[in-house]
């Protein structure tokens, strides 16, 4: 293994070097991922703070702001034990400036084969989008296990993650976009979701505002939801 790959894998993974699998199985056990968009990097210590306190360390920072890797740096640097990834990568360069900032998994918008080759190649754990059976396919051809299904509830909720499962049923999902307290049950309690993407926890008045209180209110709130049903 080169050099490079090493230090991507060593980045991305954590001191101890944790796979793909470990990585995964953190996710899982959390239940829920919040999903945030950072535009000013003076909340992400802050927003970080309250989803450690809040019984949720992670959190997927999308790369929509220029906010994005250096609040990844300064979330994982302060926190270490949080698992921090980056979303709504386009580019591999954007592959490169999430993993140097820190992130432990990346998360496409949609199944780009650029990216997702990349990624495994590197053994940098990657959820791409897959929101159709021929993007499934694409995935389990690569032998992916875990991919995002986003939108969700727009793209057809719950009963078309059931339907891609069945054929499919090595594959688990990561349902992103419409989930909230009311369905977030429904959705866990199926035996093929890894974890929900939220953010009704961390949505973006709360932190312009610094409600960050609110924050680890709505987060205890939604853990507390994972926790009753996968307890």
């Amino acid at each position: 293994m080169s050099i490079v790959r090493q230090d991507f894998r060593s980045k991305l993974s954590g001191e101890k070097g944790e796979s793909m699998n470990t990585v995964l199985e953190k996710i899982k056990k959390m239940g829920i991922v919040p999903v945030v968009v950072i535009e000013d990097v003076k909340d992400a210590l802050p927003l970080a703070k309250a989803l450690v306190e809040g019984g949720l360390p992670c959190a997927e920072v999308t790369f929509r702001t220029e906010a994005a890797a250096e609040a990844i740096r300064q979330m994982t640097e302060a926190y270490p034990e949080m698992l921090v990834g980056a979303g709504t990568v386009l580019t591999t360069a954007q592959v490169n400036e999430a993993v140097k900032a820190g992130a432990k998994f990346i998360v496409s918008p949609g199944f780009d084969p650029e990216i997702v080759d990349y990624c495994l190649a590197r053994e940098l754990p990657v959820l791409p989008v897959c929101a159709t059976p021929a993007e499934v396919a694409q995935a389990v051809k690569r032998g992916m296990e875990v991919v995002k299904f986003f939108p969700a509830e727009q793209a057809g909720g719950l009963p078309m993650i059931k339907a891609m499962a069945a054929p499919y049923h090595q594959l688990r999902f990561m349902p992103t976009g419409g989930i909230n307290p009311e369905n977030l049950k429904d959705y866990l309690a199926f035996d093929k979701i890894l974890c929900c993407g939220g953010s009704w926890m961390v949505k973006g008045n709360l932190l312009k505002e610094g409600k960050f209180d609110e924050v680890c209110k709505l987060t205890k709130e939604a853990k507390a939801i994972a926790d009753a049903v996968r307890k």
